[in-house]
């Protein structure tokens, strides 16, 4: 005590600095002090990182969603009928679960006015007799004269999915739009209801309406676009080829979201990524196996877009492709065929991402990215 006492106070303040100074790098260096953490406010995965290769890394982000989706322990699909299919969560799920682990809310849109009805019953020949239910986002606020358009399509292979599941994409492309959004309820498969092209039928039929109807709902006629996720970007694609074969005015453009584009369960990146998470090869054939009639149904125009399609006269098309998905060679396949057949295609790869991250802004920043550019790519479209 005596030696302390005798000790400069300016010597003892700097010895202490010293310390504490040494303690808190030795502590950063042993346990990642997450002061140093480059983004402390993003939700970080607890586990080691997931391999699908020596050149993929997934993104943390992603990987938290990912981890959080598995530990719901759904069981594998192909083990269920397409109504308990129905009833697993969903990578949505996953994202919200997250949040309120970390004491964080999802994007509530309370900018956007909801509303729902059905489409009058059998609106066109081959759709819903009993009509298609659709959820419209509006924006709030006033504008000079009306709003543009975007008829939207979930994803689910036809056999799972919901308006509720897709709802926050829907939600951000109408925020940073500016656009009325329109979601489509098409009827879904199971064993043995509602076989193709019963879902594509459908969407060509809420087009229809929408386009019909568009003052009623302030939307202009002239500004309306497609936009579909997984299968929902295979039918937003096929809307535009039933339009243009059936005289019909087609979209301004159409936005593809991972879209599914062929009939080859064996291209490079189903082999890379056949195990993948939420999507892999045996979900895939699951899907096809409930939706489609026939094998053969796989090689209609309106399924395999990149090699038996007429993409000719098709509106300007965004892509917007995941890394680690079954899905991305044939999406890169279709952005070469729309390029061949003179459509203008604006493609872009978001590394590190999984199929369905789309919806996963909440958690993943770079599905916001992903938000943004297809929204900026709408609003071009809109002027």
């Amino acid at each position: 005590m005596q030696h302390l006492h005798s000790t400069k106070p300016t010597q003892r303040i700097a010895r202490l600095a010293a310390f504490w100074g040494l303690a808190a790098a030795l502590a950063c260096s042993l346990a990642s002090c997450r002061s140093e953490d480059p983004e402390p406010d993003l939700i970080q995965p607890i586990g080691s990182p997931y391999s699908f290769g020596p050149d993929v890394t997934m993104n943390r982000q992603m990987q938290a969603v990912i981890e959080q989706f598995d530990m719901f322990g759904n069981q594998d699909l192909p083990t269920l009928t397409a109504r308990q299919a129905r009833m697993t969560n969903s990578v949505t799920d996953a994202v919200n679960l997250l949040l309120a682990k970390n004491g964080k809310t999802p994007f509530a849109g309370s900018n956007l006015v909801i509303s729902q009805f059905v489409l009058p019953k059998a609106y066109t020949a081959g759709s819903a007799p009993d009509g298609v239910p659709v959820r419209l986002y509006t924006p709030n606020g006033s504008v000079a004269g009306t709003r543009p358009g975007i008829v939207y399509y979930h994803g689910g292979g036809w056999v799972i999915g919901s308006l509720n599941v897709y709802e926050p994409s829907v939600k951000a492309l109408a925020d940073r739009t500016g656009a009325i959004v329109v979601s489509v309820d098409y009827r879904l498969a199971s064993e043995n209801m509602n076989k193709f092209p019963a879902a594509h039928e459908d969407a060509y039929a809420a087009y229809k309406w929408v386009r019909d109807n568009a003052g009623t709902m302030g939307i202009n006629p002239a500004k309306i676009a497609v936009a579909g996720e997984s299968a929902g970007g295979n039918m937003a694609a096929a809307v535009c080829i039933l339009a243009r074969e059936r005289g019909y005015p087609l979209p301004l453009h159409e936005l593809l979201v991972y879209p599914v584009a062929d009939n080859n369960l064996n291209t490079a990146s189903y082999n890379q990524y056949a195990r993948a998470v939420p999507l892999n090869k045996d979900n895939i054939q699951y899907f096809t196996g409930l939706y489609f009639n026939s094998p053969a149904d796989g090689d209609n125009r309106l399924i395999s877009l990149v090699d038996v399609a007429d993409l000719k006269g098709l509106p300007p098309t965004t892509i917007i492709a995941a890394e680690i998905d079954p899905l991305q060679t044939e999406g890169t396949l279709l952005r070469d065929k729309f390029t061949t057949a003179g459509v203008p295609v604006d493609y872009t790869l978001y590394k590190g991402t999984t199929h369905e991250f789309f919806g996963t802004y909440d958690v993943v920043p770079l599905a916001s990215d992903a938000q943004n550019h297809a929204a900026d790519r709408l609003k071009a479209a809109f002027q």
